[in-house]
């Protein structure tokens, strides 16, 4: 990636004055394929490059970006970056990120092998995910569709104040949708696997992970509303943490947009509960060698034996708050500028299984799929209430399939109500790993 990181550094030694500047390039090539009814409903494959540019002068943020890695493009954005710094907002807080002497982890996130795999390989897959998913029972009517994606990205990023770096990853995934069906009813299971390479995923487990998912649910009815205990599965915990994760960013603690707000030392959950977001964690999925500003990735404990440690910050939430970046900035390509965000969010596992938690439950239900995440969740009074469906649980068993129901809770109560985390955790796609999570005395709104 020599020459990504020589054109940000050409770039970022144009500074003038007090002026910073910094130059994030980027480029990538991706593959999607679409099976339906045993075809290819859809190919593409599509290679991107591009540079953004940031320029800081006295107080005032610029930015502009470029759909192009040559020096013309360069110069033609820092041009328009330094316009548009003209006429910004004057903000205190504005700043590049400084070199803090933290040296980024050493992660084998690049695999070599995924960008030799062919197109028609790539197709293969998505067509035998297909087959397996359709004779994985009687029960199966349709396949929705079956799916094979991948991303290949390098960037590099220099600053005028210091810092110069580069990260590159691979990823792949498979995914499929199935839809089985029992006289006039129909319900519906998703399944997939994901890895640095082809050679991480697991076809069969994705086929049969999307078959379980929706015969289990055939004959699912409206149940009676009642309190008890939620037991969430992985991908719907997964979800959980995400939301947690994003009250956790300094930036919304700031704008009074977080429902932990002025909580730091608090007991916000149960004693034995520790949230981490690590990047540098191999093998999460959005592990990463720096962030979105060049500084290392590092192990933030967020919540540890139940109480508040502290939130995520970038260079400029930090200097809001009078602390210092926890490597935390995101940012959506060189079309973005940074922003706070996690990456790779988890609890610290307990020892159980699925099934040894469900085991330890009279009364309960099983969620395995949830609707209405954005519109249900409150992230300021911390209000929860999804639309969910899944398996109630009786006397330490699954039991009927329900759907249409409602789980309410508010998160505050949920973290304090915590009766077993698992021992299952997995990396999920996504910026949180997946375990299974038990929460008493939660709301089941029904018929």
């Amino acid at each position: 990636m020599t020459d990504l990181l020589d054109l940000s550094r050409s770039v970022a030694q144009r500074a003038e004055g007090d002026e910073q500047i910094e130059a994030y390039v980027a480029r990538g090539r991706e593959t999607s394929v679409r099976i339906f009814e045993q075809a290819i409903e859809s190919l593409s494959s599509a290679e991107s490059a591009g540079l953004g540019v940031r320029v800081v002068s006295e107080g005032r943020v610029g930015f502009a970006w470029v759909a192009a890695i040559d020096e013309a493009s360069a110069s033609e954005a820092l041009t328009e970056a330094r316009d548009n710094a003209r006429f910004a907002t004057p903000d205190e807080h504005a700043g590049l990120a400084l070199p803090d002497g933290v040296e980024p982890a050493e992660l084998d996130l690049w695999h070599e092998e995924l960008c030799g795999v062919t197109t028609v390989a790539k197709i293969d897959l998505a067509l035998e995910l297909d087959r397996l998913t359709r004779a994985g029972d009687v029960r199966i009517r349709q396949v929705a569709h079956s799916d094979y994606a991948d991303a290949m990205t390098e960037a590099a990023i220099a600053t005028s104040t210091g810092i110069e770096a580069t990260s590159r990853r691979t990823s792949c995934f498979v995914s499929v949708y199935a839809i089985a069906g029992d006289d006039d009813d129909s319900q519906t299971g998703y399944g997939y696997t994901a890895g640095r390479e082809v050679d991480d995923l697991d076809v069969g487990e994705a086929a049969t992970d999307a078959v379980t998912r929706a015969t289990r649910l055939l004959g699912a009815k409206k149940p009676s509303s009642a309190r008890l205990t939620v037991v969430l599965d992985r991908r719907i915990a997964a979800v959980l943490l995400g939301i947690l994760a994003a009250t956790l960013s300094g930036e919304e603690v700031a704008k009074g947009r977080s429902l932990f707000a002025h909580r730091l030392g608090e007991e916000v959950a149960v004693p034995g509960l520790a949230l981490v977001d690590d990047p540098t964690n191999p093998l999460a999925w959005g592990a990463s060698r720096v962030d979105a500003e060049g500084l290392a990735c590092r192990r933030n404990s967020l919540i540890e034996g139940g109480k508040l440690l502290g939130y995520l910050h970038d260079t400029h939430s930090a200097r809001a708050a009078g602390t210092a970046s926890t490597g935390s900035a995101v940012r959506g390509g060189y079309r973005t500028t940074p922003g706070v965000g996690a990456r790779a969010v988890s609890l610290e596992p307990g020892e159980l299984g699925q099934d040894e938690i469900v085991g330890r439950i009279d009364h309960g239900l099983l969620v395995q799929a949830v609707s209405g995440v954005h519109s249900g969740v409150n992230r300021i009074s911390g209000d929860f209430s999804v639309g969910a469906e899944g398996l109630m649980i009786r006397d330490g068993s699954l039991a009927e399939p329900v759907r249409e129901i409602t789980v309410a809770s508010t998160i505050q109560r949920m973290l304090q109500h915590v009766a077993f985390i698992g021992g299952d955790l997995e990396w999920l796609p996504g910026g949180a790993a997946g375990v299974t999570l038990a929460i008493d005395d939660m709301s089941m709104s029904g018929a």
